[in-house]
């Protein structure tokens, strides 16, 4: 089935050092742009993360410290990366708990913010856990009788990514529809404000997600301990995080 797109939408993935995506970095990237008249252009290239490849880490994705040495850093490709990006819903697979958060993360050190709110977010996960809990290499072959041959290349498993979701539209289209709109809040997993997930919004107000102020709101532990709130500046939080308390912190002062 052919995606009902008013506007392109970009599935994407990402090869990394690691799984903690306030400290790790991209060793490849690679997007498949849909574009609504069902065309396709691809963005795929590797980087040098600037520290090492772990061997847990290269034995999974078959990158190693030898094959990016020569590679531009992140940074180098940062804006690159936006500008194909520009206008993008966005997709991928687990792509709200770590692609995103990690893409988030690296263009922040490269000193870019990336506009989260205007993009409609379908995690194609989330579908398949909803309605057939299994991984990627599984998906494909349920939904798409082929197996998945390269799997954890960045690219392969973008495209792979963008035919699940085009399988599982023509599987579930009783159930699930070929909508933007519908798909984002069928795969959202919850509403919260930062890429950690430290900060989640319900009925307009901010809650804490965490720690010993978890369920709090924002506004009653800054009236009550404002320098909580320079404790998670100076503490090691994603740099997602930070703009967001800092956002707030303006809010009420501007208040």
């Amino acid at each position: 089935m052919k995606l009902n797109l008013q506007r392109p939408i970009a599935f994407f993935d990402l090869e990394t050092t690691g799984v903690n995506f306030a400290q790790d970095r991209i060793v490849e990237i690679s997007i498949v742009k849909i574009l609504p008249d069902q065309t396709q252009e691809i963005f795929t290239r590797r980087t040098n993360p600037t520290i090492p490849i772990p061997a847990d880490a290269s034995k999974i994705h078959g990158i190693y410290d030898k094959d990016v040495a020569n590679e531009p850093k992140f940074s180098e490709l940062a804006a690159e990366v936006v500008a194909f990006l520009e206008g993008c819903d966005l997709s991928g697979y687990n792509c709200m708990r770590f692609d995103i958060p990690v893409l988030v993360e690296e263009l922040l050190r490269a000193g870019l913010e990336f506009d989260l709110d205007s993009r409609k977010i379908i995690d194609v996960q989330q579908v398949y856990h909803k309605m057939e809990p299994r991984t990627l290499t599984a998906a494909y072959k349920f939904y798409c009788e082929k197996e998945l041959t390269g799997a954890h290349g960045a690219e392969v498993d973008a495209v792979a990514t963008y035919e699940v979701l085009a399988s599982q539209l023509d599987r579930y289209s009783d159930t699930i529809k070929n909508d933007m709109d519908f798909l984002a809040e069928f795969t959202n997993d919850g509403n919260f404000v930062d890429i950690a997930r430290r900060i989640r919004k319900e009925n307009g107000k901010l809650f804490f997600n965490f720690g010993k102020h978890r369920d709090k709101t924002l506004e009653e532990i800054w009236r009550r301990e404002p320098q909580y709130f320079d404790w998670m500046l100076n503490a090691e939080f994603p740099l997602h995080t930070k703009q967001k308390i800092r956002e707030f912190i303006r809010t009420v002062k501007s208040a």
